[in-house]
């Protein structure tokens, strides 16, 4: 089934079982998911500067007369109608509600209309998505690799994010998320953001790409004059993770939820002598068309679905590990990978297969 009829089918569903004549899609990430297309111009804002529609037969997508002979041309399959307003007549939300058949539900906020969720819509992946990740997310691994191979222990982190933005943008990834730690910084927070700070002894890089709506996260950590704990709690978080992704695996397999992987990393924590430590820090989920499509936490009910993309990304006090995987019944694939990198074999905690993770690079 290509990724266009899987759409289809599960919009299909959606109007059947909510008695819906019409459903639309603004945000940027579902409306890449519906389309291809890319809606952003502003990448401020939470809304792009079109909304594409599904009514049981075809797709419309609705913009100003501003944008849509460029989406036209340049974004959207050529089966796609777009209808245009004038862009000093009507904002997005009365052009489609101009336009569509009722009910319907949206998004975004649209009088009159209902609410949709699209991540559940956007579960599990197709094989279009899964071709689209493997490219990305190598691309952005050697990226990071690079870049954080090429630092020295006297820059600063503004330039090494900078560099990774730049670096990232010109290969058509966006970077909605660049964080570099220097090693003193990466001792006292967990969400290290950019700043003057040298490098120092170590240094933590963390990056979500963004290409083709998709989002893959990954980490890399390198070591100047590290401290001697480094490698150990490198390890752990290695092994935390790596407990995670058996457990997504083997939780998806039965049809189990969120809470259930949850629950395998707290045990992962408790068994190498850092219960409670998932406290400090979110887990991480699965991810697609956003950096998490849902975050695990000790209550979560989301389903975990295969084949599914999934970025754990555990952190113990100046340590962290984190890949994008794809997770099958048969398989745990690394996404965000080079070949390039220090790994070590690492045995989940509990049932599972050893994983080839990333570790510490000593320079």
């Amino acid at each position: 089934m290509t990724h266009r009829e899987a759409v289809r089918e599960r919009l299909d569903a959606l109007l059947s079982d909510r008695g819906l004549e019409a459903v639309w899609f603004a945000r940027p990430a579902s409306f890449t998911w519906a389309t291809g297309g890319n809606n952003v111009v502003d990448r401020a804002s939470p809304l792009g500067v079109a909304a594409a529609g599904y009514d049981g037969e075809e797709f419309t997508v609705v913009t100003d007369n501003i944008e849509a002979s460029r989406l036209a041309e340049e974004e959207l399959p050529d089966d796609v109608t777009v209808a245009q307003a004038d862009w000093f007549e009507a904002d997005l939300d009365e052009a489609v509600a101009d336009v569509s058949p009722t009910p319907a539900a949206a998004d975004f906020d649209v009088g009159g209309f209902e609410d949709v969720d699209p991540t559940p819509l956007r579960q599990p992946m197709t094989d279009r998505d899964v071709e689209n990740y493997r490219s990305l997310g190598e691309e952005a691994a050697e990226v990071l690799e690079n870049v954080v191979r090429e630092a020295g222990s006297d820059d600063e982190e503004r330039e090494v994010g900078g560099r990774l933005r730049d670096r990232l943008f010109a290969r058509g990834i966006e970077s909605p998320v660049v964080l570099v730690g220097s090693g003193k910084r990466c001792q006292q927070y967990r969400h290290f953001t950019t700043g003057d700070a040298e490098l120092g002894e170590y240094a933590i890089a963390s990056i979500t790409a963004v290409r083709d709506g998709l989002h893959a996260s990954v980490t890399r950590t390198v070591a100047f004059d590290a401290p001697d704990w480094l490698d150990e709690r490198t390890e752990i978080a290695t092994r935390v993770e790596a407990s995670a992704l058996a457990a997504t695996q083997r939780v998806g397999r039965a049809g189990g939820t969120a809470s259930d992987v949850f629950s395998a990393i707290q045990d992962a924590y408790a068994e190498q002598g850092y219960e409670g430590e998932w406290r400090n820090h979110h887990q991480g989920g699965a991810a697609g068309y956003a950096g998490r499509e849902w975050f695990a936490t000790p209550d979560a009910e989301n389903p975990v679905h295969l084949p599914m993309a999934y970025a754990w990304n555990p952190t113990v006090q100046g340590a962290k590990s984190e890949d994008t995987h794809l997770v099958t019944e048969d398989d745990i694939e690394l996404l965000t990978g080079t070949g390039d990198w220090p790994t070590e074999t690492v045995d989940p905690v509990g049932d599972g297969p050893a994983l080839e993770r990333h570790t510490v690079l000593h320079k």
